[in-house]
């Protein structure tokens, strides 16, 4: 017969770990026609649906977000052109308030001379007028004093008010004519 030996080999050999048993190849393949079927009907049609939504998803986040960067794009240049509408009438308005200060500064710089002007004439008006006066006291003041003078080298009192006055303005002419030639 055989020996024991020999027959624990040949079972060894007849159950290698590698080569599964036919009924045991059977049941995985029914099993894994089950998985297979069960993933193929109920489960990936979820997943499909599932990442259909989720490309949806990003392509309309895609397209808003497009649609966003142009929109933000049209009012960036709104916001651009209007900035410069502003700008240029900013410069506009400091081009006319330059205008209007010089305007201001020559129309004050006209009234001052025209004040100076006339402070000037009333100046030599007041000066004249104070230079007829000072004149008038100066002729009577001379009168005075040239009818004391005279009377006193004639001898007799030349207290005669129209007499006094006849010589007074007679000396007087005769002075003024002399500072006249001598001019």
């Amino acid at each position: 017969m055989i020996s024991p030996l020999v027959q624990l080999a040949a079972e060894e050999e007849a159950q290698n770990p590698l080569i599964p048993e036919i009924p045991e190849l059977v049941i995985g393949l029914i099993a894994f026609a089950i998985v297979f079927y069960v993933l193929g009907k109920k489960l990936l049609p979820n997943i499909n649906k599932v990442l259909e939504e989720r490309r949806d998803a990003i392509e309309g986040g895609i397209e808003k977000a497009e649609a966003a960067r142009t929109e933000a794009q049209s009012v960036l240049e709104q916001y651009k052109a209007q900035l410069a509408e502003a700008r240029h009438e900013a410069a506009r308005l400091r081009q006319e308030a330059q205008e209007q200060g010089a305007a201001l500064i020559a129309e004050m710089r006209a009234e001052g001379q025209r004040q100076r002007e006339e402070i000037v004439a009333a100046g030599h008006s007041q000066i004249e007028a104070d230079r007829k006066a000072a004149a008038s006291v100066l002729r009577q003041d001379v009168g005075k004093l040239a009818t004391e003078l005279a009377g006193r080298l004639v001898g007799e009192s030349l207290e005669d008010h129209a007499r006094q006055s006849r010589v007074i303005d007679r000396f007087l002419d005769e002075l003024e004519e002399k500072a006249e030639a001598t001019r």
